[in-house]
Formats: C-alpha cells, structure tokens, sequence
C-alpha cells in the first residue's frame, strides 16, 4: 500500500490532501500538533493515522522513525505559517519564526524520511507559494521564507536524482482556507503590537496591507485546486518539478516575468497605497 505523510494536517490544505489520499487507498500519516486534531481526521477515514508532530520539534521529528512505516511512499510538506508587516518593523523573533516553520521544518522532515524514501525511490512534495517567486509589500518574510524553500528544493531536486527521487513543488496562490480568510485579522494583530511612532510612520502602508487582505478572500481559489496538483506529483509516472494551480495563478507569473521590475514596483506601490516619496 502507498503511503505518505503529510505534514500541517489539522486543517485547509493539509487536512484536503490527507481526505484525498486516504481515498485514493493511500495509508496516510497526518503530522498534527495536537493529537485531537487527528481525530476528526480518523473518524472520516480510518486510513488516516494522526501523528503528533511540531516541525520545529526536533524530538517529535526524531519520534516519526518509530511510527512510519519502514516502507513509507512520500512526504507532503505543508505546514507553514505567514508573518506579515513592513521588513524595518519585524522583530528578529518573528523573522526566526517565519523561517523556522517554513523552511527549517520541511527541510528537517524531509531529511527525517529521506532513509525511506530512498528505499522506496518515494515523492518529495512541497507546498509553496506564488510569493515564492513574487515578492509584494507588507510580506517580505513569508515571501523570503519561500523564496528560501524554493532555492534548496531546487538544489534537492537534482541531488535526489540518483536514487530516483522525485521531487516536486507545489505554489498556490490565495487558497480559501481559514488561514487566508483571516488575513485581515492577522494584519490587525500585527498593527496593535506597534508603538505609536511605528504605527505613524508605516500608516499608509498598514493601510494598505488591510485592504489587500480584505480582497483576498473575493480572489481566493479552491482547496480542491491544490491537492489535484499535489495528487498528480505523487502518482505522475514523470511528476513536474513545478506546479501552479489554477488559470489565474499562471497567468499571474507570466504576467510578472513579462513586467519590467520599475513598473511592477510601482504597481505594487499603487495598489498598496504607498507614495513614491514623502514630502
């Protein structure tokens, strides 16, 4: 029987791809933070296995040798957290954060299974992002943590290869999940944890990032848009090293790629509220 685990699994993307290979016939091992969240998971479908799993917990990813099993078909990296606000206004805690979710633990679980993978010449998925390759304002960490993701899974990629190893990323643009139909919440607490003088001096842009998050919402894609890709990098007899869900997603990329830089900054700049220059 395949199997994979899946990494971020208590809700949105996560918990639809596990649904889905567990259908499939896959034996799915749901990495959760809490052991409830895998309950509701196992009660829809008793191929589903929670497992408690922390990505930044480097003992909970030394516990998975002893719950995988030794013959394990793929992992799905998907557990990932968005630190938004201006880059001067980041705290280096928040930074640290950013990147030790989204990047330090997917490298970390991958180099947890790699063992059986190779044994197996298994799948290798990353959930990333169009902020992986379009950068905006208001979200310079979490865009640097995919652009991150996206450079080592690249090299990965390639070193994989010998033993037949495929490896795939995956890079949605706005999902309707909570995570993104909370953004404008995510951007208020953000605010309030400002001083005064930070809060005056970024306003136009705070601004401007709470009306962007307010549109996300109205252009958010499918889940359902996401895990058929992810469905296909694990059972494609030659999985691609990219894909991009949805008509709107690949039209974005061509678009941006096509956009000399000065006009796509002031675009941004436009759509953002910022001014080119204070007076």
């Amino acid at each position: 029987m395949n199997s994979v685990l899946v990494t971020g699994a208590a809700r949105g993307i996560g918990k639809a791809i596990c649904l889905r290979m567990a259908q499939r016939g896959w034996q799915v091992y749901a990495g959760v933070r809490k052991l409830s969240d895998g309950e509701a998971l196992t009660a829809a479908n008793p191929a589903i296995t929670p497992v408690v799993l922390d990505v930044t917990d480097p003992d909970q990813i030394a516990a998975l040798d002893a719950v995988l099993p030794a013959d394990l078909t793929a992992v799905v990296n998907n557990a990932g957290v968005v630190v938004d606000g201006p880059v001067e206004l980041l705290t280096q805690e928040e930074l640290r954060n950013q990147f030790e979710v989204n990047v330090f633990g997917a490298v970390a679980v991958t180099q947890a299974v790699l063992p059986r993978l190779r044994a197996t010449r298994g799948r290798v998925v990353f959930i990333s992002s169009l902020s992986g390759r379009i950068s905006t304002p208001g979200t310079g960490a979490y865009n640097a943590s995919k652009f991150a993701l996206e450079g080592l899974v690249d090299a990965l990629r390639v070193e994989l290869r010998p033993w037949g190893i495929r490896t795939s990323l995956i890079e949605p643009g706005p999902i309707a999940t909570d995570l993104w139909f909370g953004a404008t919440d995510m951007v208020d607490a953000t605010t309030a944890h400002l001083t005064d003088d930070q809060r005056t001096l970024y306003a136009a842009h705070l601004a401007g990032l709470r009306r962007m998050s307010q549109q996300v919402p109205k252009i958010a894609a499918p889940v359902e848009s996401v895990v058929e890709e992810v469905e296909k990098a694990l059972t494609a007899q030659r999985p691609s090293a990219r894909y991009i869900p949805g008509l709107a997603g690949k039209v974005q990329v061509v678009a941006t790629a096509l956009t000399p830089t000065p006009v796509l900054d002031a675009i941004f700049a436009l759509v953002t509220g910022i001014s080119k220059k204070k007076k």
